[in-house]
């Protein structure tokens, strides 16, 4: 297939199969070992970065560039509950692919995201960067700590947890492929998910 015919993932959910839910979930799956830690301070380094400008771009609002930072083909995971299982069983507070993120973000522009109206002041804290080998070389898992402190309306509130983001090199820069955020208390009654994790 050439480009010219091949689906657009900002269109179409067509990568969104059976086998890529199956792929999601084994990926983020026992990738926390200690044997796939990569010691490297300049490899580490660069993961903080990338995690740590994509928190100064969601804080900033800079949608636009935020996307840019993940592959055309991503997913963005946010489980609903602490053990994350699988979304195809279980309830997620979001499992979008690309058409979705960039749904999300154009509503948002719109102005009539009344959830979204006045628009949350956020502050995210980024901590505890570990980066992990997996079984390609141009491509990598990176864990991080995180604390989102979201100001709206009259109200601050702060949700905790961790991120798990899959980079993958491509074209010369590593794009986020995946990224789940995994609050503290998924399970718990929280206020509508109106801002990006």
């Amino acid at each position: 297939m050439n480009d010219a015919t091949a689906p657009d993932p900002s269109r179409t959910s067509h990568y969104v199969t059976d086998a890529l839910y199956a792929r999601v979930i084994a990926e983020f799956t026992d990738w926390q070992r200690d044997e796939a830690i990569i010691a490297d301070l300049p490899i580490r380094d660069h993961a903080r970065q990338i995690i740590e400008r994509e928190a100064r771009m969601l804080d900033g609002h800079d949608h636009e560039r935020w996307l840019a930072m993940f592959a055309p083909e991503c997913i963005y995971w946010v489980p609903s509950t602490p053990e994350r299982g699988d979304p195809r069983r279980e309830i997620s507070m979001m499992f979008d692919d690309r058409r979705r993120m960039e749904d999300r973000i154009f509503r948002l522009r719109t102005g009539y995201a009344w959830s979204q109206a006045p628009r949350s002041r956020t502050i995210r804290l980024v901590t505890n960067v570990e980066v992990f080998a997996t079984e390609r070389p141009d491509t990598r898992m990176v864990r991080s700590n995180f604390l989102i402190s979201e100001f709206w309306g009259d109200e601050t509130r702060i949700l905790t947890g961790w991120a798990g983001h899959r980079l993958t090199h491509s074209d010369g820069r590593w794009l986020i492929e995946a990224k789940q955020i995994n609050l503290i208390d998924a399970d718990q009654c929280l206020r509508n998910m109106s801002i990006i994790l």
